[in-house]
């Protein structure tokens, strides 16, 4: 997408990127001033809450075929690329393994961890949040689920970082770097599933492999796609959320002290700090046939980006949700999508963010930004290069 020196399209549309705004509120607010934002003329953005909602309750219109998502893969991701019917067989299997009452069964060993994490650094009074804390939780958890090797773990982060945000300022420029990692991710599970029938295992992986649907079981291939998926999304989407919460309450000390005093808070304040932030701030869709938002025609096979941060702050909507709320219920936010392809990890998320701020404050109850620090948040996904704090050394 080109712009001109005001950051317009030739459209006359803004290009935007919620994720990476210091203000992404602020961005948000000018962004619903018009519904539909048309860029070069076949890429569009929807800004408001009722049409991103509407939009991701029609997957038969705005699909999630191949195509809105390119990330060096040769087959569609699953269960992300899939749209309805076909969708249903993959959720049949894949909804029950990451099930409340199953990731509620990983809550005592996510206090471990966050324990152990917080002692390497607990008396020094400072750390990187980013790197010392909300890289290594969720991924060790994400990697123990899935019985691969910790020992991997710097290979995993590679390979994620390889397809989200690879080097390059432009689509061209990224893609070799994709289609190679891509390529590692793809010869990685190969070998693993190879590895794993020749000595079966218990953990996630293994229940993957041996599922089935009406007496079918998953292809190799389907199993590879699978894991190609989660090995992208386990591997950031709560690290980019750990990074919002703990980067918005390092400068927010009313709001810090309220929940830091009150676990019960907790649970609210994690929805409400996901609604606010919105971590994954768009999704990508592929129209399947001509529609028309407010008054602006869409043509089949155009690109359609659903600003879910602008929804989840859209005060028309839901007014009082352009401030922020630790207590807010209902909180019916967008922060995990919606519809059908409504993300399969949220339960697994939510475990790991209410036991990580739980466990955080009562180790670390103050705590603040290192003076002089300027957040610089990341294109695409929201998450931070460095999140430095310093607080009073604890046991």
């Amino acid at each position: 997408m080109e712009a001109d020196d005001e950051g317009r399209s030739p459209s006359g549309s803004v290009v935007v990127d919620l994720a990476s705004a210091d203000d992404p509120r602020a961005m948000s607010r000018m962004l619903r001033q018009q519904r539909v934002h048309t860029i070069e003329g076949m890429f569009h953005l929807l800004t408001r809450r009722e049409d991103v909602e509407a939009a991701l309750r029609k997957p038969a219109v705005y699909t999630s075929r191949p195509e809105a998502v390119q990330l060096g893969n040769i087959r569609p991701l699953i269960p992300l690329s899939v749209d309805p019917p076909k969708h249903v067989k993959y959720r049949r299997i894949l909804d029950p393994l990451f099930a409340p009452k199953h990731m509620a069964a990983l809550e005592d060993e996510v206090v471990t961890l966050v324990n152990q994490i917080v002692d390497r650094f607990a008396a020094k009074g400072s750390c990187d949040f980013h790197e010392d804390f909300a890289v290594p939780l969720p991924c060790t958890v994400f990697l123990r689920l899935m019985g691969l090797p910790l020992a991997d773990l710097d290979m995993f982060l590679e390979m994620k970082d390889g397809i989200i945000r690879p080097p390059g300022a432009t689509q061209e420029e990224q893609e070799p770097t994709r289609r190679r990692t891509a390529q590692n991710i793809y010869a990685y599970f190969e070998k693993t599933l190879a590895e794993r029938r020749r000595a079966p295992t218990d953990d996630l992986l293994a229940q993957i492999m041996g599922s089935s649907v009406d007496g079918v079981q998953l292809t190799d291939e389907e199993i590879l796609d699978i894991c190609f998926l989660f090995i992208i999304a386990g591997l950031d989407t709560v690290t980019d959320s750990l990074d919002c919460i703990f980067g918005y309450l390092s400068q927010e000390p009313e709001h810090r002290r309220q929940l830091a005093s009150d676990e019960s808070v907790i649970p609210s304040a994690i929805e409400e700090l996901l609604r606010w932030e919105s971590p994954v701030p768009a999704v990508p869709r592929v129209l399947s046939e001509d529609v028309e938002v407010g008054g602006c025609p869409m043509k089949a096979g155009e690109h359609v980006m659903l600003l879910i941060g602008a929804a989840n702050t859209d005060d028309a909507a839901h007014p009082g949700v352009d401030s922020v709320d630790l207590l807010r219920n209902p909180n019916p936010h967008l922060a995990f999508g919606g519809g059908v392809h409504r993300c399969l990890g949220s339960h697994l998320a939510r475990i790991e963010l209410r036991v990580a701020v739980r466990e955080w404050h009562k180790r670390i109850p103050e705590y603040e930004l290192v003076p002089g620090t300027v957040l610089q948040y990341t294109e695409g996904l929201r998450s931070l290069h460095h999140l430095p704090l310093t607080f009073a050394p604890a046991g």
